[in-house]
């Protein structure tokens, strides 16, 4: 059984009020082709679909559309949880009805702990992958209120917490464990030591919450993170792995590359896992010194063979005013149509 690994789309993020729609259909149709490409049966996308609790109308039509078109692909089951960004209601409103189309949401902990276990059949009809979709916990999930306790001991708590959710799986998934079937975890959280960027926002106050790999039980197979936007592993543990985001949420991440994981089992055992790159349809470039510095470096770019013109940020470094600044940069655009 093959599966793909995504997270962190923030459908409807803006960049300095710049629409990123045109960026995210590029996406989207790409992994539409992905998935047909490689044979994918499993589509997970590990939390913030979308920027907002409230999103546009413009990006919920593109998720829709987008679950719409899977249909017609290789893939038969996708499992989506809901992170720090999204709206619980939100996605979970519709899920009833996704249900019928193959399509899992668990926007966030259920009542009834087991729901977040989403067994995936084969062709034939067999249980052939189990999948432990786990959200995004919030402090109401992973911990009681303790009046009076310090930081460090709330941050323990709160790892604990998140530690103990992830255990309680372990009874629920022995029988498949036995039968040689492979257990798949989710998770949108921070992991203790991951490589964060400007378009991050913590989940706790401080970062509490930090996990490392040895939370999560050994009985997992594979966990698909999101919530950090550059790919990544957890602790050098092949398995544990942040997707990061499909396109550049902030100009911090303008030299990460990106991209999906595809993992694919064979007769219980994980036997692949590649990193897929997402092919890049508009650069950010980050220009930052003197005016003499920026002037030179901008009249040195390059034009780049991509679909949309690169957006640049300039930070001009100064100890007095520049009156004219504006219009100087502007200046500076001209003959250069592939920049804004």
């Amino acid at each position: 059984m093959k599966i793909l690994h995504t997270a962190d789309w923030h459908l409807g993020k803006k960049l300095e009020q710049c629409e990123r729609t045109d960026e995210h259909q590029q996406f989207l149709d790409w992994l539409i082709d992905k998935l047909n490409s490689e044979c994918i049966e499993v589509l997970i996308v590990a939390g913030d679909i979308f920027d907002t609790g409230m999103p546009s109308n413009t990006a919920l039509q593109q998720y829709y559309h987008f679950l719409r078109k899977v249909k017609d692909t290789c893939c038969r089951e996708v499992v989506i949880i809901g992170g720090n960004h999204d709206s619980i209601s939100t996605l979970n409103a519709p899920k009833e009805l996704l249900r019928y189309f193959n399509v899992h949401i668990v926007g966030g902990v259920p009542d009834v702990f087991t729901d977040q276990i989403i067994p995936i059949k084969d062709k034939n009809g067999s249980t052939a992958l189990v999948i432990c979709a786990v959200p995004f916990l919030r402090d109401r999930d992973v911990r009681l209120s303790v009046s009076g306790e310090s930081s460090l001991e709330r941050e323990a708590r709160i790892k604990q917490g998140i530690s103990d959710h992830y255990h309680k799986f372990t009874e629920h998934i022995e029988p498949y464990k036995a039968a040689g079937i492979p257990v798949i975890a989710t998770g949108h959280l921070y992991a203790a030591g991951a490589t964060t960027s400007e378009s991050e926002k913590d989940i706790h106050m401080g970062n509490l919450g930090q996990v490392g790999a040895d939370h999560f039980p050994a009985a997992f197979d594979y966990v698909a993170l999101g919530h950090i936007h550059r790919p990544q592993l957890v602790n050098n543990s092949r398995h544990i792995r942040y997707s990061g985001s499909p396109i550049p949420l902030s100009f911090s991440e303008n030299e990460d590359k990106k991209l999906v994981i595809i993992l694919e089992f064979e007769e219980g055992r994980l036997t692949r896992l590649e990193e897929h790159e997402v092919p890049c349809c508009r650069k950010l470039i980050r220009i930052k010194g003197t005016l003499e510095t920026v002037k030179s470096k901008i009249l040195l770019l390059d034009e780049h063979q991509l679909k949309y013109p690169a957006w640049v940020e300039v930070r001009v470094e100064t100890d007095k005013p520049i009156h004219d600044l504006d219009e100087q940069l502007q200046a500076m655009k001209e003959g250069k149509p592939f920049i804004e």
